[in-house]
């Protein structure tokens, strides 16, 4: 990487205009579209010649850096996965202060070529704390869209507070990417992804109950080519682009990035051969880097890929972002919802031991007003009317359950506070030491966000007749609509809000707030308050 100062010249003919499902008034020059008419239009379609149609990402920030991403594309579904360029390439950026970049603080350039699958990542040092910023790459006589992004707060800094949405699941077929083109219409300062990115699946192989409303390109994803050629039709919806370009992202991967519920070195099916499963793997993680603006120390290595690490907002949170996949033990009873005496057994881990010792560390260092741990399954206890719980989830792994929560308690964590994504549904759920005792103390809160559009259009649910909220009087809501969590971090208090679509299957259809929760500071548990 070749970084300067303000001396070396990023002179682009125009300023290319950040075209989402959003109008992005801070980020956008000239007119954005209006709200949904990119997916209408047939979101993401590149302009002959264009190399920025995947759009720009920036991510896991500290007080001082954070890290650019882009990855060039002429034919972003080309097979071969390298999106028609070749050659090696050389990658202008640039960071300004302001959205019209009269006041950059930051230029510098980097190479790509195949063998990084034409992505770039630039990790710029040097900046402000707490502070907001604007970006955009540069390929000849090619401009970006640009982007806005945020640096933490310096350590010992509560801050004015934060403003946090999180969401998960989001399978191209199943619907449009609308709630992506809400979120970005929030203005976070901060998003956080908790996996089921994309889905590996060969077109109307995995059929939403409302129908499918658009294909997958190419075969499975089992090989290198094919992921980045996923990944990269993801990334030509103009509403996932703008999710991106409105903040720094936090990512971890769930299961579908690979394969669906695998675990460590077992794929979905281990009854069927899969020789290549460990190559499928590092081929996915591979991909899976190119695509994120993730740090280069989370560059794989094979078929490991290091991705758990705590994130730091100042003194108002620590974001400990877990990987729940690649050291869990294989679920417990052939997986799926059962009733097994296995998943009691405390040895079984879904962490491993070098990530659970990692995380309690963490909570016994923490000042953090909030310990946030962003993660991908179901946390709290949950049993259906047979009273099975499900193999997948943190129920299937009983032992780090409550080792992990028995862990912020031993430290003292002031507020921990569990973000969930993977199943489809928003849940709003309390953590208790003892599941078994209604009257047992709360020592936490979930909050779980439903899929962006994993499932269809699902439908509203009525707490008065919910079994899981009969069976589970430790969770206070649950909705089957589509859409994500939108929250307010504090010193006091963590807002959460859940928007919700009524349909996914149709573009460009308003969100609304369907509940609102509060978790007081030092006080762990639930509050409903009027939607916001």
């Amino acid at each position: 990487m070749h970084v300067t100062g303000e001396n070396s010249p990023l002179t682009p003919s125009r300023r290319t205009v950040l075209a989402g499902g959003a109008a992005l008034g801070a980020v956008a020059v000239g007119t954005a579209l209006p709200l949904g008419a990119s997916a209408a239009q047939g979101a993401g379609k590149p302009g002959t010649g264009e190399v920025f149609t995947l759009g720009v990402a920036s991510g896991d920030p500290d007080h001082h850096s954070v890290v650019l991403w882009t990855r060039l594309a002429r034919s972003p579904l080309a097979e071969d996965g390298l999106g028609g360029m070749s050659g090696t390439i050389e990658v202008e950026w640039e960071i300004a202060r302001d959205e019209r970049f009269r006041k950059i603080v930051r230029r510098g350039r980097e190479r790509t070529d195949a063998a990084a699958g034409y992505a770039v990542h630039a990790e710029v040092a040097g900046l402000a704390p707490g502070s907001e910023y604007f970006y955009r790459f540069r390929m000849g006589r090619h401009v970006s869209p640009a982007g806005r992004t945020r640096t933490a707060p310096a350590p010992g800094v509560l801050g004015a507070g934060l403003a946090m949405s999180f969401a998960s699941c989001s399978q191209y077929e199943h619907g449009y990417f609308t709630a992506y083109s809400h979120l970005a219409a929030d203005e976070p300062d901060l998003v956080l992804h908790l996996g089921d990115y994309i889905y590996e699946y060969k077109a109307d192989s995995y059929v939403s109950p409302t129908g499918n409303v658009r294909d997958h390109s190419g075969p499975e994803t089992e090989s290198l080519a094919n992921y980045r050629q996923r990944y990269a039709q993801y990334r030509t919806d103009a509403d996932l682009q703008a999710a991106h370009a409105v903040a720094p992202w936090l990512f971890v991967p769930d299961d579908h990035e690979v394969d669906n519920n695998w675990a460590s070195d077992v794929y979905e099916k281990p009854q069927l051969p899969q020789p290549n499963f460990i190559q499928r793997r590092a081929d996915a993680f591979r991909a899976l880097y190119e695509n994120m603006p993730l740090r280069r120390r989370n560059r794989p290595s094979g078929s490991h890929i290091q991705l758990y690490r705590t994130v730091r907002w100042g003194a108002l949170a620590n974001f400990h972002m877990l990987d729940t996949r690649q050291y869990r033990d294989d679920q417990a009873c052939d997986d799926g919802w059962k009733v097994c005496a296995d998943a009691a057994d405390p040895a079984r881990s879904l962490t491993g031991d070098e990530q659970e010792a990692w995380l309690l560390d963490q909570f016994r260092r923490s000042r953090a007003r909030w310990d946030v741990l962003g993660q991908q399954v179901f946390f709290a206890r949950r049993v259906n009317a047979a009273g099975a719980t499900s193999m997948d989830a943190w129920d299937g792994y009983r032992g780090s359950q409550e080792r992990i929560a028995e862990g912020w308690l031993a430290a003292g964590v002031r507020n921990p506070l569990v973000l969930t994504g993977d199943v489809h549904t928003h849940w709003a759920n309390e953590l208790k030491a003892n599941y078994a005792d209604a009257d047992s103390a709360v020592v936490g809160t979930e909050l779980v966000t439903s899929s962006i559009t994993s499932g269809g259009d699902g439908a509203d649910s009525d707490p008065n007749d919910d079994n899981n909220l009969k069976l589970n009087p430790h969770i206070k809501f649950r909705n089957n609509q589509r859409g994500y969590v939108r929250t307010k971090i504090t010193r006091d208090e963590v807002r959460a809000d859940f928007r919700v679509l009524d349909k996914v299957t149709e573009a460009g259809l308003p969100a609304r707030t369907r509940a609102s929760f509060v978790v007081a500071d030092r006080n762990p548990g639930l509050t409903e308050a009027t939607p916001g």
